[in-house]
């Protein structure tokens, strides 16, 4: 390892779910603005993610630790955490629509970027985003699906890269 070479951050991308979407393009952008060298692995569920249109929603039920705030009406009625049992949430038809439109109405409400900026922000950066030609063929995407700056590869392709990190990442 050269100490004249940027520092480099080797991340795979597992989950594709709204919540587990933001923090694979928050830090490869954010490394990347810090002038790190950054390659994201998209693999399983996570690949969904560099799909053209990003489908991704909130999965209450898979985490009931997740605070349910309202994203409108008074700051009492806002500051009140919800308490939503796992039997509602996983009965109730539209539960989940309505979780992610609330999740995307507070992130907006905040100043957060979207995903699609984000990853955006990761393409204008530079960062290598690879897509696992392993999960490609085993859901049966192809490569049109996904936006342009994709790189298609398997373990082997990110590896080269991860092998000299100096931060790895399993998100």
């Amino acid at each position: 390892m050269s100490e004249n070479r940027p520092k480099r951050l080797a991340m795979i991308a597992s989950q594709g779910t709204l919540d587990w979407a933001y923090p694979p393009f928050l830090l490869a952008s954010t490394a990347a603005a810090m002038d790190m060298e950054v390659a994201v692995f998209f693999t399983f569920y996570g690949l969904p993610l560099l799909n053209k249109k990003i489908d991704a929603k909130v999965a209450p039920q898979t985490n009931p630790a997740m605070p349910m705030k309202m994203p409108f009406g008074p700051k009492g009625f806002q500051n009140f955490e919800w308490p939503i049992p796992n039997i509602l949430g996983n009965n109730v038809p539209g539960y989940e629509a309505m979780a992610t439109s609330f999740m995307k109405k507070t992130f907006a409400k905040k100043g957060v970027a979207t995903v699609e900026e984000l990853r955006e922000m990761c393409i204008d950066l530079g960062v290598r985003l690879i897509g696992c030609q392993m999960t490609m063929d085993v859901f049966g995407f192809t490569q049109d699906q996904f936006i342009d700056g994709v790189e298609l590869g398997g373990a082997a392709t990110f590896l080269e890269f991860a092998a000299d990190a100096d931060i790895s990442l399993f998100i």
